[in-house]
């Protein structure tokens, strides 16, 4: 969406004035709603903005982020934003997967707002990053990450203050904007949230400081790699190969683990591999097996099991076991080698 506007609010700034903001989480955690909130916000204080999501396939819990951008004139920018003043990360987890590209263009000038339990230090060291890192202290522990409660709103309000030129007030009158059609429990409860980020981040109010404008004569071409033309007999796409989808790992994409109970298993193998929607689960003497490289993490099997023998885990508790070596699937690893948690 892109928005125009002329009114006061706050301290506007004399000069070019351009925010680039983008904000990185999974589906189903509000992201598109924290940038529209954000935008609504920043336009009602008198900017031109752009605000717009940017995904793949929808699905919950995979990698999505949205972006604003916010000037006092017109704004001819268009695309992804490449390089960030604020980057806000909902969810830490995918500071671990490059293909989220949450740290794309940061530089030292760039401010990177983390939900997180871990403190800015543990971040700085894990990163090794010359910007400047904050965190926003995430107070629930929930088991599936895309349903962190109202995440959308929480990172648009501190997004807010870390900009200083969004008043509170301003901030609640655009949620109440966004989210009025879903009723005023929902719009109280994110108004709430967003509010008490905003306060929470108020040692940091006015941290974020407008970027440059990007002349079109400075521009610099993407990263691509040049590719000498050949014939079309050579070049032509041509799959030598079959089966090659099994290379790509989808399982990184989970955020939530089923198990399987053998215990409680019937064997009516056919339940849970014919409603898979990947695939991902083998039967083998009649019994199903979960291959974890791709299983995504649906929870479809866990809803249609008849004897409830498939539970969901949060991956990173299953990781944690894995390393342990308590989890079923280190266990069957074991089994399999003879090998104990301790040899491997």
């Amino acid at each position: 969406a892109s928005k125009s506007a002329r009114c006061g609010c706050g301290s506007l700034r004399n000069g070019v004035v351009v925010y680039r903001i983008r904000i990185h989480g999974r589906g189903g955690q509000g992201i598109k709603m924290a940038s529209r909130v954000l935008g609504t916000a920043l336009f009602r204080c008198g900017f031109t903005v752009q605000d717009a999501p940017k995904y793949g396939a929808e699905r919950r819990g995979a990698p999505i982020f949205s972006y604003v951008r916010a000037d006092h004139k017109p704004i001819n920018e268009r695309g992804t934003i490449y390089h960030p003043d604020l980057v806000v990360v909902a969810d830490d987890t995918l500071l671990a997967v490059p293909a989220a590209g949450t740290l794309q263009g940061i530089n030292a000038e760039s401010v990177v707002l983390i939900n997180s339990r871990e403190s800015a230090d543990t971040w700085r060291h894990r990163l090794n990053l010359d910007a400047r890192i904050l965190i926003l202290p995430t107070e629930e522990d929930v088991e599936d990450r895309a349903e962190l409660p109202h995440i959308g709103a929480t990172c648009a309000g501190a997004a807010a203050c870390l900009l200083g030129v969004i008043d509170r007030d301003v901030l609640a009158a655009a949620i109440t904007e966004e989210l009025a059609g879903l009723g005023q429990d929902t719009v109280q409860r994110n108004c709430d949230n967003a509010l008490a980020a905003y306060d929470a981040m108020i040692g940091g109010k006015g941290t974020v400081k407008e970027g440059s404008t990007i002349a079109a004569t400075a521009y610099a071409a993407p990263a691509w790699i040049d590719l000498p033309f050949d014939d079309a007999r050579i070049s032509a796409p041509d799959i030598r190969a079959v089966a090659n989808s099994v290379e790509i790992r989808t399982g990184l994409w989970r955020t939530m683990r089923p198990i399987i109970d053998y215990d409680h298993c019937k064997n009516c193998w056919w339940v849970c591999s014919t409603f898979c929607p990947d695939g991902a689960i083998d039967v083998v003497d009649d019994t199903p097996s979960i291959d974890y490289d791709h299983c995504k993490g649906c929870m479809v099997c866990v809803g249609v099991c008849p004897p409830h023998a498939i539970q969901g885990i949060p991956e990173y508790l299953a990781r944690q076991e894995d390393a342990a070596g308590s989890s079923p699937l280190a266990q069957e690893k074991g089994d399999a080698d003879d090998t104990t948690a301790a040899d491997r």
